[in-house]
């Protein structure tokens, strides 16, 4: 491919090679790389490359971190050896938690803002105030975050897991 102009000693004049397209791409990612989380997938020309720039690259760990705060604990009388923990997860503007597990079942409700979040295996999901998803246990949690950098969002978890009441997030 060549993109060619009229006027010699221009941008416009000079030959755009596939090397250079691919360079050109590069200077872009590493541009976006400054901004806030975005998963970046590009495919060269070829298709036979692709980049991946994860979170860790995106320096996840510069944004708020969420905050997990139970409110109740119980046990379940019917389901021996299991209790049922809820818990207000408070995600600041442009809050970011990175890839973890839960230790049992996870109900997650959104009670204001807007949250992105992906389970393994499966597409990321934006959620709104009202929405909800379920995580199975052990399932690995790629991220959830606060869609919006200027307003806060909530969720309400609830959990099915062991009577111990213990550590909810397990990092992975």
């Amino acid at each position: 491919m060549a993109l060619t102009g009229n006027r010699p000693g221009s941008s416009a004049g000079r030959r755009l090679t596939l090397p250079g397209l691919a360079s050109i791409a590069m200077v872009a990612l590493a541009m976006l790389a400054a901004q806030p989380h975005r998963d970046i997938t590009m495919t060269m020309p070829a298709g036979t490359t692709h980049m991946h720039m994860a979170e860790d690259a995106l320096s996840a760990e510069a944004r708020p971190k969420t905050t997990v705060r139970p409110l109740s604990c119980e046990r379940l009388p019917n389901v021996p050896g299991k209790s049922i923990t809820t818990a207000l997860v408070e995600f600041p503007p442009n809050a970011y938690t990175p890839r973890h597990r839960h230790p049992g079942s996870v109900t997650a409700f959104v009670l204001k803002g807007t949250l992105r979040s992906q389970l393994e295996g499966s597409p990321a999901g934006i959620y709104a105030a009202g929405q909800t998803w379920f995580e199975p246990p052990g399932t690995v949690h790629l991220f959830a975050e606060n869609a919006s950098a200027t307003e806060p969002a909530e969720l309400l978890a609830i959990f099915i897991a062991d009577d111990d009441c213990g550590q909810l997030t397990i990092p992975d």
